[in-house]
């Protein structure tokens, strides 16, 4: 079977829309899971592990379906029918597991108890440091292993009950190619010589990837930019917090209780208009009729706040500000950057890895504008930022080079 892949591009393929050894039954009962446990526990080779989650729908990042699969047996399991999953994670004990995508996953997992404790394979890391062209699940598995994925449920809302079966389908697909693309990748990054620069990257990923934590999470508000006046800032603060309150009390994505751009258009309105706030508009449409009464509790909350206890309009960070900015604000820093960035693309290319593997362009802006004073204390900053040892020997002498070459050479002429 073939099937156009671009203008010209065709690739032949075999099509899958169901797991060769059938569609396994959802694990819903603890007598279910144990013998999930047990034949997990009996099967020998890596573990193929996926979640599926409904953050567009639920509150949170939580898993509504695991799918697992060993040897040749395939499990989808239910999370929300256990308090946790630790009687398969005591299976899994020092099993190597191979995700996609892994720090998608990783998060929700631990949450019902499955961790790593082995290695840990991500193909789409493994498909960046090999330099191809597209990493997703299902191109991996069409260019690699010649299998075309039906992939259509990727946003549906994992929540529902029960779950339909064409969505079981898809769910099951996610792991049935998975140790096949593993032993694949892993011939594929030995003969490319980048085998343990993947293992560092696949250790710093199974190590730090932890749930996010923010001081001010209601800044990251779409459109937020929009709002310049301190009162302003203080009526999206106090909406986000009051939908935030009732996303999690209805277990809904905050989202669907009040969208970013209605929280927006109400502290633009409210600031703007003479009129009480019962009767505007933006408080008596669609989007914000449902929980009226909040959202005017939260602007009146808002507006009664004192005007030294108002949210600044501009936060303390000691993040590097946008590169479009640094020409004018540090013209040293700024030429150091160009240069960097253009040894880094020329090492990109060359080892046919993307720039932003080879180190984070975040961390190499945070060491380019508050420079360390040597290489010792470079070394530290590297440390800091999570920077794995195969990125300090290819990124390491290019910063080196940028920010000490010419401090010798002034020190050179001076003696």
């Amino acid at each position: 079977m073939t099937e156009e892949l671009g203008a010209s591009e065709t690739a032949q393929y075999t099509s899958i829309t169901t797991p060769r050894a059938g569609l396994p039954g959802v694990t819903c009962s603890a007598k279910d899971l144990q013998q999930v446990a047990e034949d997990l526990s009996k099967l020998t080779g890596p573990i193929a592990i996926d979640a599926e989650r409904a953050s567009g729908f639920r509150y949170g990042q939580r898993a509504y379906l695991v799918q697992l699969k060993r040897g040749n047996k395939t499990y989808l399991i239910d999370p929300t029918c256990f308090t946790d999953l630790a009687i398969v994670q005591e299976a899994l004990t020092g099993v190597d597991w191979i995700l996609h995508a892994a720090s998608q996953d990783l998060v929700c997992l631990a949450e019902i108890g499955l961790k790593p404790t082995a290695l840990l394979f991500d193909t789409e890391l493994a498909g960046r440091l090999l330099g191809l062209p597209r990493v997703g699940l299902g191109t991996l598995v069409e260019s690699q292993l010649g299998f075309k994925l039906a992939k259509e449920h990727s946003a549906a809302d994992w929540s529902k009950r029960p779950l339909p079966h064409d969505w079981l389908n898809y769910a099951a697909l996610d792991v049935e190619f998975l140790i096949e693309l593993w032993k694949v990748l892993e011939v594929q990054l030995h003969e490319a010589g980048k085998f343990d620069w993947a293992l560092e990257e696949f250790t710093y990923v199974r190590d730090n990837t932890l749930p996010i934590t923010r001081s001010e999470p209601w800044r990251r508000t779409s459109g937020l930019h929009g709002a310049r006046k301190p009162r302003q800032l203080a009526i999206v603060r106090e909406l986000w917090e009051t939908r935030e309150e009732i996303a999690q009390q209805k277990d809904m994505a905050p989202g669907r209780v009040l969208p970013d751009s209605a929280i927006i258009a109400i502290a633009h309105e409210v600031m703007e208009s003479k009129e009480p706030l019962e009767t505007l508009d933006v408080l008596n449409n669609r989007l914000t009729a449902r929980y009226r009464t909040k959202w005017v509790q939260a602007v009146r909350q808002a507006l009664q706040i004192s005007e030294e206890n108002l949210p600044a309009t501009k936060v303390q960070t000691s993040n590097p500000p946008a590169p479009r900015l640094w020409q004018e604000r540090n013209p040293s820093a700024f030429a150091q950057l160009e240069q960097v960035r253009a040894q880094v693309a020329a090492i990109s290319e060359k080892i046919n890895i993307p720039v932003e593997n080879l180190m984070s362009p975040d961390a190499i802006r945070r060491i380019l504008w508050t420079p360390p004073h040597s290489e010792v204390e470079l070394k530290l900053r590297f440390q800091e930022l999570g920077v794995r040892n195969w990125q300090q020997e290819l990124v390491g002498p290019i910063l080196i080079k940028a920010l000490f070459e010419p401090l010798q050479k002034v020190e050179k002429q001076t003696n």
